[in-house]
């Protein structure tokens, strides 16, 4: 009990191949996003009206509630790797333009940037970590996948081109 593990270096007993720092900068800001995503999607899900109301509202709540998962799976990860989790927030654009459309075009362009996070975790974790890289993983799936479904929302009927194109 005479020396300290170094928690930067060392984790059960292994060393870790990895640039902690930066892994835990970049878990703490994917937090941060994905809070959010919360209160985005919450506030997006009560400025909904129209005859297509129940189910987008439905949708946007769905999407509340993942955000919030994938939140505490993030500070999960922060706190396996010893350190703290951030109470910061990411940034909350208002444009005050609830057309479902726009709400929609907002909604990827969050989800883009916190999918341009998790590739940046997968960057830094890959070959080094196997958890932290299946993580990453999961989570480029998870949002890609996301994406895709926004994109297809955006379209007209009939359209099979992406938004993107």
């Amino acid at each position: 009990m005479g020396k300290k593990k170094d928690k930067q270096t060392k984790r059960h007993g292994r060393k870790q191949d990895f640039d902690s720092k930066a892994v835990v900068r970049v878990l703490n800001t994917i937090l941060e996003m994905e809070l959010a995503g919360v209160v985005r999607y919450t506030h997006y899900s009560l400025m909904v009206y129209g005859y297509n109301r129940i189910p987008i509202v439905n949708w946007l709540r769905a999407q509340a509630t993942e955000a919030m998962a994938h939140a505490t799976q993030a500070g999960e990860w922060i706190t396996h790797l010893g350190e703290h989790p951030s109470l910061a927030i990411g940034p909350l654009l208002e444009t005050h333009d609830h057309d479902i459309g726009n709400i929609l075009r907002e909604s990827l362009e969050h989800e883009s940037a916190t999918l341009e996070l998790y590739r940046e975790l997968h960057d830094l974790t890959a070959g080094r970590s196997v958890m932290l890289e299946e993580y990453s993983r999961a989570m480029i799936l998870a949002e890609e996948q996301h994406c895709g479904e926004v994109d297809k929302m955006l379209r007209s009927p009939g359209e099979t081109r992406s938004v993107h194109d």
